[in-house]
């Protein structure tokens, strides 16, 4: 059936895929939530049909989020083909949301509800993960998102979700401004990482050590010092030139990690910064400690 041009309305169109075990069901919930009209394991050969219908329903279904993933593996190598399609209807906005997690987070889903990996063949989860990493690999390097969910409950996930995907104004540019520890390991959703252990150390100083960088007087310690202000204005110039190049390509949000040894101290008064900085220059910011509650625990 042809579709009545006049009554084509612009749409939002998001594809949630990723790795099995990420969370997908968390996110496919929340974006019902959201009055999303949601199919999960739509086949990708189906995609630009499923387009049609929704160009032909008269704009009564305005946000649409898909779930994609290797369940319909046969079908899943036509998924690059479909977007590239549907990516060259002016009236659709195609977002793909990539839910990653670490192996280890992911053997322990996997053992705590007792399925077996859909790729493992029977054999244990590690083997199915390794096999799904090597065939998601082109399609997360394609998405304007990606949320690692190692670390995060599931409510944590519904309001990371909620909180990108709610807004109005879907032209807005986020930045999420991340701090770690480099002893608990890198994040694998950032897309700029940052050593900062360089610099000094409050943890040296026995009445700084049980506080964090959300405390006045450890904030004041790490940016008083030369150093600590020149690292700041030329990461500031860096980003200056930069995020404008990523919003350029289709990025709907960047993901700024600050490191340093526990995520408790440097990080955090530097994530803080930054985020209060972009912010003043335009950019719509926000700020999460991944390791704050570990830094508390181990001061």
């Amino acid at each position: 059936m042809p579709v009545n041009a006049k009554n084509q309305q612009e749409f939002e169109l998001v594809i949630i895929t990723g790795m099995s075990g990420a969370g997908k069901t968390v996110a496919v919930q929340s974006f019902e939530d959201m009055g999303y009209f949601c199919i999960d394991n739509l086949p990708p050969a189906l995609i630009p049909k499923f387009i049609d219908l929704v160009k032909e329903s008269g704009g009564k279904m305005q946000k649409v989020a898909l779930v994609i993933d290797l369940r319909g593996r046969e079908f899943f190598d036509q998924l690059f083909t479909s977007i590239d399609k549907i990516g060259s209807e002016s009236m659709v906005k195609p977002q793909i949301l990539f839910l990653d997690a670490k192996d280890h987070a992911l053997v322990r889903r996997y053992k705590e509800t007792r399925r077996s990996h859909p790729l493992a063949g029977g054999g244990p989860p590690l083997e199915g993960i390794a096999v799904e990493r090597d065939l998601l690999d082109d399609l997360k390097g394609q998405a304007q998102m990606i949320i690692d969910t190692t670390e995060l409950k599931p409510l944590q996930l519904r309001e990371r979700i909620i909180q990108r995907f709610s807004s109005s104004d879907k032209q807005v540019f986020n930045v999420h401004v991340l701090s770690f520890g480099y002893k608990h390991g890198i994040p694998i959703d950032a897309d700029l990482v940052f050593d900062v252990r360089f610099l000094p150390n409050p943890h040296y100083i026995e009445s700084m050590r049980p506080k964090t960088g959300l405390d006045k007087e450890v904030s004041d310690y790490v940016l008083k010092w030369t150093e600590t202000q020149q690292f700041i204005e030329k990461l500031h110039d860096l980003l200056k030139y930069i995020l404008p190049q990523y919003k350029r390509e289709g990025k709907s949000q960047l993901i700024l990690a600050i490191g340093c040894t526990g995520g408790k101290h440097r990080s955090i008064t530097l994530a803080e910064y930054f985020k209060k900085r972009l912010a003043d220059d335009g950019y719509h910011t926000y700020a999460t400690h991944r390791d704050y509650e570990k830094g508390k625990r181990e001061g």
